[in-house]
């Protein structure tokens, strides 16, 4: 990285330059520095306002906090880890295998941490991106937005919340400090965060209500703790643990027919979910209010062996009518009940299509990010590039996720795209490389033709995976290996290029000098 320099009218500092700036350094921002190095593209800088690498494993820490992904399909191809305690991890060992990632890769000495991304503009005179920050500026002819999809959490806008006077805090920003025990308690939400806290707090607090909206379809969690022969052999016996991840991984696969081509050979999944429904909920009434009325994969499913007995409990509730208005300690559904709380928790998920980052990017013509995909939808191609944001490639971007298996699958083969563009980039002496907006339109039009026999479009719900357009812009529409076929090189057909006039790159070193 060439360092700040002083210089201009009142001595004022320049703009420190990268060659790559990372934004982010959860599982997708780390893995793309460590395979940035990898590849002799050392010139880069991650900025993560974190404190620390992890992203979302560094802050959902509330209880109950677990991976619904098996442990051996949760982590680098490149770094895999034999010391998993359990099938399913829980947050605290995957914050740590992150942190112990981070700390063998040797690209921390390029973090800087504390750090928030004010705004990004791209420079078409100069071809590079000009990022300012809590940090001071920077300018870097490429950056990687490995922001993440869950980063924002979503705050519900309900009348009077803003006036509670007990606790309140959403799940992604627990509040250890707060004693919840022998309180009254109140959580908004019943997804994948609300279903790991529920039955982990029921039995310590006073009263605990559930405000559902929509039930969510629950199946049981495979969960167990390794036996030390297991432990043994993934650390010790030549491919046994390559083997036991491939595994998980078939298994996991099989589930995309039904969910993105024939919705209705997920019928034994749903007779499934409602047994275990059925054994863990005694009460007829309650029972009912919990039942999904939506093809089971149309929302996310869930994976939890307690969730249910704990609604089972004589001190919990579920609420379904609807929240009016929050007062000052008690929560006012719609027929008018009152019910008095000492402590709400928030469980409502993230912005995810509408993410803050998103307004803060500004591309050639000057509009964000967030203002192209109002108008245009959320889009990109490959997940990755978007037409009008040159030398901008985004992690976990629109329709990467995915409601079967492991987004470091996903997280990976993108890690494999970005780093065979910027290495391109570097070798050709390209300036830039922005997508066409044929091929961009062309990519999306087929790939929502091919979402539309999914469950995730006929299942009959409402979902976050669907935009303001209602397209679903979350989700990738088949197998996981055919976007990592897809995603293997760089294909500079689909870009307009744009190269460098005088040879030579920003450091002031010859193209043919820095191949060598």
């Amino acid at each position: 990285m060439t360092t700040a320099t002083k210089g201009g009218a009142g001595g004022r500092t320049a703009p420190r330059h990268v060659r790559t700036l990372i934004i982010g350094s959860g599982f997708a921002g780390l893995g793309a520095a460590i395979k940035l190095d990898e590849a002799g593209q050392g010139d880069f800088l991650v900025l993560e306002r974190g404190p620390e690498v992890g992203g979302t494993w560094r802050d959902n820490t509330y209880p109950g906090a677990a991976c619904d992904v098996p442990s051996q399909l949760y982590s680098y191809s490149f770094a895999l880890n034999p010391d998993w305690s359990r099938s399913f991890s829980r947050q605290g060992e995957i914050q740590a295998y992150i942190r112990s990632v981070a700390e063998r890769s040797g690209v921390l000495g390029r973090h800087r941490f504390g750090v928030e991304v004010l705004g990004a503009d791209w420079d078409s005179d100069g071809a590079c991106w000009q990022v300012q920050t809590t940090d001071g500026d920077y300018t870097a002819d490429a950056v990687i937005a490995a922001v993440g999809a869950l980063c924002e959490p979503a705050l519900p806008d309900i009348k009077g919340i803003a006036g509670f006077q007990g606790e309140l805090f959403h799940s992604s920003r627990w509040n250890h400090d707060a004693d919840l025990t022998g309180k009254r308690v109140a959580i908004i939400g019943t997804g994948a965060s609300a279903i790991q806290i529920v039955p982990s707090i029921a039995a310590d607090v006073a009263h605990l209500d559930v405000y559902q909206r929509t039930a969510p379809w629950v199946m049981p969690r495979a969960d167990r703790r390794y036996s030390p022969a297991e432990r043994f052999a993934f650390r010790h016996v030549p491919g046994f643990q390559r083997l036991a991840r491939a595994g998980v991984y078939a298994m996991r696969e099989t589930q995309v027919v039904g969910l993105a081509h024939v919705p209705a050979l997920l019928k034994p999944l749903q007779l499934a979910a409602l047994l275990h429904l059925r054994r863990g909920i005694k009460d007829r009434t309650l029972r009912r209010k919990v039942t999904p009325d939506f093809t089971i994969g149309c929302k996310r499913m869930l994976i939890s062996n307690d969730y249910y007995p704990a609604l089972d409990r004589n001190d919990v509730d579920v609420v379904t009518d609807p929240v009016k208005e929050v007062a000052a300690h008690s929560i006012i559904t719609a027929d008018g009940t009152e019910r008095p709380v000492d402590a709400l928790i928030v469980a409502t998920g993230f912005h995810v299509t509408d993410s803050p980052t998103f307004e803060v990017i500004r591309g050639r013509s000057g509009a964000s990010l967030a203002q192209t995909w109002r108008r245009i939808g959320m889009q990109a191609y490959k997940g990755t590039t978007v037409a009008g944001f040159p030398n901008m490639f985004f992690m976990v971007g629109p329709n990467t996720g995915l409601g079967h298996s492991s987004m470091v699958y996903m997280i990976e083969s993108q890690i494999n795209y970005v780093v065979d563009a910027v290495a391109t980039m570097h070798r050709r002496g390209l300036a830039s490389v922005e997508v066409r907006g044929d091929v961009q339109d062309d990519f999306n039009r087929k790939l929502q033709d091919q979402l539309g026999p999914s469950v995730w479009m006929t299942g009959g719900c409402a979902s976050w995976y669907l935009d303001s357009h209602g397209n679903n812009t979350t989700l990738w529409p088949g197998f996981t290996f055919d976007f990592r076929r897809s995603t293997r090189r760089f294909d500079l057909d689909a870009y307009h290029l744009t190269t460098r006039p005088t040879g030579r790159d920003r450091a002031g070193a010859t193209l043919e000098e820095n191949a060598s």
